[in-house]
């Protein structure tokens, strides 16, 4: 009796100890599975929310909206001005339209769409500012229109500046959709120039649209976000910043203060940062500065050249020694280098 008890015990000790032993063999590659499969956060590339991210901007609709004409203005040389109007997120935006006089080419005008700069809101001239680089533009045989952006000058809206909100691009991504639709207009020959913050809007949309098909950037703004970080907290430590771009540097501490610097949340700065998508640019690009630019740092322009050229993309630059960030003295050189370029790859 005894020795049968002895052979259950230990036939139950050998039963406890297999299943010991299964279950650590089991166990353990779950265990390492789940160590694999873990996911941290940052590292993920989620689509974004933000409507400053690059990749928010790409999935948003830009429909502009039929053109209005809201006044005949004084012809050109050789070209009809209207002052017009269309809609950006149910908004007036007022905009210069300029059209060529003679027979229309086959398929409509080329078009221009030109991204002025940062001129306080309300001293901004639909019709008169920036004539000087305008005019000349009208004149090659393109269609030129030039937004307003909501909140300069009689345009509906509050006027926030590309760095911390997306209502420029907005507003411009919805001025070449409706210029595209443009009775006159040839939408598949469309150019967009961008002078130093127009600069900037332009680099959006050669990040997030395949509607242009060459693009001129003047004296950007073009850096990437911890430049343009740098070159705020430079401009309102010298005290020479006021009014809107006041507001734009405050704006700009407040979202440190809620997402935390670029060395603390670099995903989050990346991610609304153009130049960290270079690699969607498929157009021509040129490039222009002048060497004593003292408003905008030429550095953004030449490390966006050498970053653009690295990734095999074409670039057209132009520089100018001793001019200022208008280009002065050799703006008749630059505006004929923009309608060379682009009469090369709009045509």
């Amino acid at each position: 009796m005894r020795k049968i008890i002895f052979i259950v015990l230990i036939f139950l000790i050998l039963i406890f100890a297999i299943t010991l032993l299964l279950g650590n063999k089991v166990k353990s590659p779950l265990s390492s599975i789940k160590k694999r499969v873990s996911i941290n956060p940052s590292s993920t590339t989620e689509k974004s929310n933000d409507p400053l991210a690059i990749n928010y901007m790409q999935r948003v609709r830009y429909p502009g909206s039929n053109i209005m004409i809201v006044h005949i203005l004084s012809s050109g040389t050789n070209y009809y001005r209207y002052l017009t109007s269309y809609q950006s997120d149910n908004l007036t935006i007022y905009a210069l339209l300029t059209v060529p006089e003679g027979a229309k080419p086959e398929g409509g005008w080329p078009v221009i769409v030109f991204n002025h700069g940062y001129i306080p809101p309300s001293q901004y001239s639909t019709t008169s500012s920036y004539s000087v680089m305008i005019d000349p533009l009208a004149a090659a045989g393109c269609i030129v229109f030039v937004p307003d952006y909501r909140g300069n000058n009689d345009s509906q809206g509050v006027a926030q500046q590309p760095y911390v909100s997306p209502d420029d691009v907005t507003d411009s991504m919805n001025a070449i959709a409706s210029i595209k639709h443009y009775k006159d207009a040839n939408p598949n020959k469309i150019a967009v120039v961008g002078h130093s913050m127009g600069g900037n809007v332009t680099l959006h949309e050669l990040v997030i649209s395949h509607d242009i098909k060459a693009a001129a950037i003047l004296s950007g703004v073009v850096g990437n976000e911890n430049d343009l970080l740098k070159w705020w907290n430079y401009r309102y430590s010298a005290h020479i910043i006021s009014g809107n771009d006041l507001d734009t540097y405050y704006s700009l501490q407040n979202m440190i203060k809620e997402r935390g610097s670029l060395n603390k949340n670099p995903d989050y700065w990346n991610s609304i940062d153009p130049t960290k998508f270079l690699q969607n640019i498929d157009i021509p690009i040129q490039i222009q500065i002048g060497t004593a630019d003292d408003q905008v740092p030429i550095s953004f322009s030449l490390s966006l050249r050498d970053t653009l050229q690295s990734e095999g993309k074409t670039v057209d630059f132009h520089q100018y020694p001793d001019a200022n960030h208008n280009l002065s003295p050799d703006i008749t050189t630059a505006k004929q280098q923009v309608i060379s370029f682009f009469k090369q790859y709009l045509n």
